[in-house]
């Protein structure tokens, strides 16, 4: 797929811009304790370092940043309010559990609102910067989905070209949910998109909505978009059924 060097610089822009992480939309230097706390957290369960049903224990963030229990505490409360931590009796807090259930809960409210979205930012008129950063994130996509090692990077790719599409809309409040939702299934999304084969069909669709942008098709659009996101919904529960049944 072609696509010109002005796209590719817009589309860069654009990529430093999004950043997949609890508490991007608030500057660093403007975070309480317990938030700066909780996107270090944030990012490493998001990043697989901490995995599913790993204990987040207190004081050994106290000790690891210095601060008293009081601002840890908090912190696992942000993460408990964002899906990331779950606080259970006896255990204390742990890194939640991926489960098919979530998963589709999750992935059929984002889907919902991202269709809001589209719809909004068609109705105004393609806005030029947003197709030409779309052209981008495909051709990036193409060259992900062949790549052995390239499943979490296309799936960060995938959720960029979210929230990109979703700051076009023009309702900041939409913007946010969509964004709080697909962090929330970053993690899922990373394994509905592990292998090639996953990856080479999602970028067929990518390709099609692609031309459907282009021509204005609204609705081929929309479809598209459900059918990728379902598509990477069900792969990644099959992975998770037989953990589920366990």
């Amino acid at each position: 797929m072609a696509t010109t060097a002005s796209d590719q610089e817009v589309f860069e822009r654009w990529e430093r811009a999004i950043q997949f992480r609890l508490l991007a939309d608030s500057l660093e230097p403007t975070r309480t304790v317990p938030e700066q706390v909780a996107a270090q957290v944030g990012d490493r369960i998001i990043a697989g370092q901490l995995a599913p049903g790993a204990r987040i224990g207190e004081q050994e963030l106290a000790d690891e940043f210095a601060i008293s229990r009081g601002p840890v505490r908090e912190a696992i409360r942000i993460l408990e309010r964002e899906g990331l931590v779950a606080v259970l009796p006896r255990r204390g807090a742990v890194v939640t559990s991926l489960s098919a259930q979530e998963l589709r809960e999750l992935f059929e409210i984002r889907a919902g609102l991202v269709e809001i979205a589209l719809r909004k930012v068609m109705a105004a008129g393609l806005p030029p910067e947003l197709l030409a950063v779309t052209r981008a994130g495909v051709a990036r996509l193409e060259v992900l989905a062949d790549a052995p090692d390239g499943g979490d990077a296309y799936a960060e790719t995938t959720y960029r070209l979210i929230q990109i599409g979703a700051h076009f809309a023009g309702n900041e409040r939409l913007r946010r949910m969509i964004a709080a939702l697909s962090l929330q299934s970053l993690r899922y999304s990373k394994l509905g998109l592990a292998t090639v084969a996953r990856r080479q069909r999602s970028v067929r669709l990518w390709r099609q909505a692609l031309k459907a942008l282009e021509r204005g098709d609204v609705e081929q659009t929309l479809r598209l978009a459900r059918q990728r996101s379902e598509e990477s919904a069900e792969e990644a529960a099959r992975r998770l059924e037989p953990a589920d049944n366990a």
